[in-house]
Formats: C-alpha cells, sequence, structure tokens
C-alpha cells in the first residue's frame, strides 16, 4: 500500500514508556489455534522491526503493518471479515439498496457532465458487494446509450482481490488496479476507505512537555507491545486546530496517510477530463473531532462484531480504525486543485440520490418482501443508526453534484 502513504521515521531522543494492559480482560470470542498461530507471527514480524529501529516505530506503521503486513496483516489473510461471520458490517452488506442508489447516480452525474467517461473506480472494494449491486442496477436499468465501460478496483489484498473475482465473474466490465491510475475521469468511490488508512496518535504532555507523538515498543519482560512517547514533529501537531488551548493528557488522532492520498487522488483527477469522488465514512469536522470532551480519540478496534479500544490483542485478527478529519480531508482536496462538491450526513445524501423512490419499486403493500428493504435502509438513514455518523465528503474537477443536493450541504461546518 505504499502509494498510501511513507513510513515516518521517529526521533532520537529520550523517550517515556506508557505501559498498557493488553489483555484489558476483554470478553471477545475465542481464536482457533490457526488464527492465534497467525497472530503471534504477526506479532513476531513487528516485534522485529521494532529491534531493527532501536525499540520504536510510529503508531502509523504499527497499525500499517497490523492491517496490511502481507499474508499476516488483517486486510492481507484470510479470515472473513465482512457480514455475519466478520468483524464489522458495512452499508452494501446490509442492502443492495445502497449501491443501486449510487448507480442511479453515476449515471444522473455522467448526463449531467459529459466530460465524466462511463467508468467507476472504486477503491478497497471489500467483499465485492457494493461493485455487484452497482453493476447489477447499471445492467438493468442503465443508461442503455451510454453503458459503463469499465469498473476498477484499487485492491492491495490478493485475498480480497480473490473474493472480489469470484463475486464478480459474470461482469466483463471490471477491471483490477494495484495502484492509482495516472489519470482518471468518471466517478471514484470509496466507503470506509478513509477510515482503514494508518494513523499517527498524538498526546499534550504534563508539566510543560509540549506534544508527543505516541509510538510502539516492546516491554523488556516479555516483548509485549507497549506505548512510547516521542516530541512529535510540529507539522503532524498542525492539523489540530487551536491545539495549544487543549489540556495536557489529549490524545487524539492525526491523518497525515489520508492526507497524502487525498494529494494523490487529486493528482489522478487532475490528469483526466473529469470526475466526482465521493467518500463515505464515518467521522467529524474538525470543529468536532478535537472537542476538549473526545479526550481520548476515536482509535477503535472490531473482532467479531465487539468494539473494543485495544490494539494489541490479537495482532492481525482485528480491524483497527479511528474516525476522520473530514476537514482535513477537504483541505488536502482543495489545496491540491480539486472543487470542493458537497459535504453532508449520509441520510441526507442517500436520500437526495433517490433511495426512498428505489425502495418503492417493491410495493408497501407485499409485506414480506418490502419490510426486510425498509427495516434495512432505515438502518442507513436513521440517525440513530449510520444516517448521521456516516458522513459523505463530495470532491471532484469539471463537474457538480446536482443542485438538490445543496438543500442539507453541510460544507460550511468544514
Amino acid at each position: 500500500m505504499d502509494y498510501f502513504w511513507s513510513n515516518r521515521t521517529g526521533f532520537a531522543l529520550s523517550a517515556r514508556v506508557i505501559s498498557y494492559n493488553s489483555a484489558m480482560q476483554l470478553q471477545l470470542p475465542e481464536a482457533s489455534v490457526e488464527a492465534q498461530r497467525a497472530s503471534r507471527l504477526l506479532h513476531n514480524l513487528i516485534a522485529t522491526e521494532i529491534r531493527l529501529q532501536q525499540g520504536w516505530i510510529s503508531f502509523a506503521r504499527y497499525m500499517e503493518l497490523l492491517l496490511y503486513a502481507p499474508d499476516l496483516g488483517y486486510y492481507s489473510g484470510g479470515a472473513e471479515k465482512l457480514g455475519k461471520d466478520g468483524d464489522f458490517t458495512t452499508a452494501p452488506e446490509i442492502t443492495p439498496l445502497f449501491g443501486a442508489t449510487l448507480a442511479q447516480l453515476a449515471t444522473e452525474l455522467r448526463a449531467a457532465s459529459p466530460a465524466l467517461q462511463p467508468q467507476i473506480l472504486e477503491f478497497g472494494a471489500g467483499s465485492g458487494q457494493l461493485a455487484f449491486d452497482i453493476l447489477t442496477e447499471l445492467a438493468a436499468h442503465g443508461d442503455a446509450e451510454r453503458p459503463l465501460q469499465a469498473y476498477y478496483i484499487v485492491e492491495l489484498s490478493a485475498e480480497l482481490r480473490a473474493r472480489q473475482q469470484l463475486k464478480l465473474r459474470d461482469f466483463s466490465q471490471v477491471q483490477w488496479l494495484d495502484r492509482l491510475p495516472e489519470a482518471f475521469s468518471g466517478v471514484v468511490l470509496g466507503n470506509e476507505v478513509l477510515d482503514a488508512m494508518p494513523v499517527e496518535l498524538v498526546v499534550l504532555g504534563e508539566r510543560g512537555q509540549g506534544w508527543q507523538q505516541r509510538g510502539v515498543g516492546l516491554s523488556d519482560e516479555n516483548e509485549q507491545f507497549v506505548y512510547i512517547d516521542r516530541p512529535a514533529d510540529p507539522a503532524l501537531i498542525a492539523q489540530i486546530p487551536d491545539a495549544d488551548t487543549l489540556a495536557p493528557g489529549h490524545l487524539t488522532e492525526v491523518h497525515p496517510v489520508a492526507i497524502g492520498f487525498m494529494h494523490s487522488l487529486a493528482a489522478m483527477l487532475k490528469a483526466g477530463q473529469g470526475a466526482v469522488a465521493l467518500f463515505f465514512d464515518y467521522g467529524f469536522p474538525a470543529a468536532e473531532y478535537y472537542l476538549q470532551q473526545r479526550d481520548q480519540g476515536t482509535l477503535m478496534c472490531h473482532y467479531r462484531h465487539h468494539a473494543h479500544p485495544d490494539p494489541f490483542y490479537l495482532p492481525g485478527l482485528q480491524d483497527v480504525t479511528a474516525h476522520v478529519d473530514f476537514t482535513a480531508m477537504a483541505r488536502a482536496a482543495l489545496d491540491s486543485g480539486l472543487d470542493l462538491l458537497g459535504y453532508t450526513s449520509q441520510a441526507s445524501f442517500l436520500l437526495e440520490a433517490g433511495i426512498g423512490q428505489l425502495l418503492l419499486r417493491t410495493p408497501p403493500e407485499n409485506a414480506l418482501q418490502y419490510l426486510p428493504q425498509a427495516n434495512a435502509l432505515q438502518k442507513l438513514v436513521s440517525p440513530a443508526e449510520m444516517g448521521e455518523l456516516f458522513k459523505v465528503l463530495a470532491v471532484g474537477v469539471g463537474a457538480e453534484l446536482p443542485e438538490r443536493f445543496s438543500r442539507h450541504d453541510r460544507s460550511h461546518r468544514l
């Protein structure tokens, strides 16, 4: 995943070790013997790198290895990730209405902006469900005069790519890429992609110590992972608004990897003829992300549909993620020459995109089919479920969203 981020080196200065109880008495399902063996192999691989790096690696590098180490990382290993047998569930796994809505919106965007080519690029396609639903919808209700020519998937996990290839074997438009193309014109989709990019942890030290970058080292006793703080590069702290007003002990994430990705995305889109990129994810604008009441950050781990805060638990067997700072993402896009097309809640976006009308393809009188779909839609748009926590950021070049999307736009909050 080298185009998403580069490794950051630590400072050769004195460090403060933070002890951490990795077990935390978590009441989680027990992993199989084979899974525990794979986790131990990844632990040893990370421990070796820590020793080679003089006892310290950044948390972003640790998270990168947890998620993407070849054959052992969470996304590159063979464990089930999504759905009822996995660790978490995403919108496409809940209902095909999500993909059908994006398919119809993509068709509308191309009709309104002729510069957009009839192609889609998806980052991190997971099980392939979103691509399947979009392509199924376009086959049944797409633009017959200008059909989709290509559906590109940028997928760095060989294991997930194999699953996608099996699921999408009947769609000849699908092509897999190992990295971003130099230029692209069309519609770009990223569903829960930004939150899967490694973050750096920073904490405001006590007694005038200033901001510290929290990395990972090894305990002296049994080589368990421990946090180690070192003075932070000011460039990391620049992402935090009013950083000097926060209280000592304030811990948060910053997102240099995702920011770098947005710069790369901008270069790709500006080299094309026109594009709209849509990112669905959970997160906040900076003014909310770095509030004092969120003083322990947003880092979270997911294992068998259990959420907990311990990133040292069973390396490689659990997802580790953080909420997205959408202000930082929008600023990176703007600084790189893209247009900010919109920012709103997932509920508002999907409803304006017509998901309610697609639901009504199934007559409400047909309760056996209608009610499950209506319940699934409720999960996507209810403020108590995904509707408010999940946001949609739209950026692009040479194109705009339909005017109706401006009714609930929150770009002024970024």
